[in-house]
């Protein structure tokens, strides 16, 4: 989620703009965090290898 489209409790203005401090903070998390912050490249290729076997799989069933 991106905090663009966020609107702060504390203030009823966007958390984008940063007016409060709840905004601020809420603003800079999710600068640190990112959307994908917590997935690493390797749990990524991961999940693709297993999503290519698994159409492997079902490909030869069919």
């Amino acid at each position: 989620m991106t905090y663009d489209r966020l609107v702060c409790a504390n203030c009823a203005a966007p958390v984008s703009e940063g007016r409060c401090p709840v905004c601020r903070a809420s603003r800079e998390r999710l600068q640190e965090n990112g959307s994908f912050g917590q997935v690493t490249p390797a749990a990524i290729v991961a999940l693709l290898v297993a999503l290519v076997a698994l159409a492997m799989l079902l490909h030869q069933a069919a």
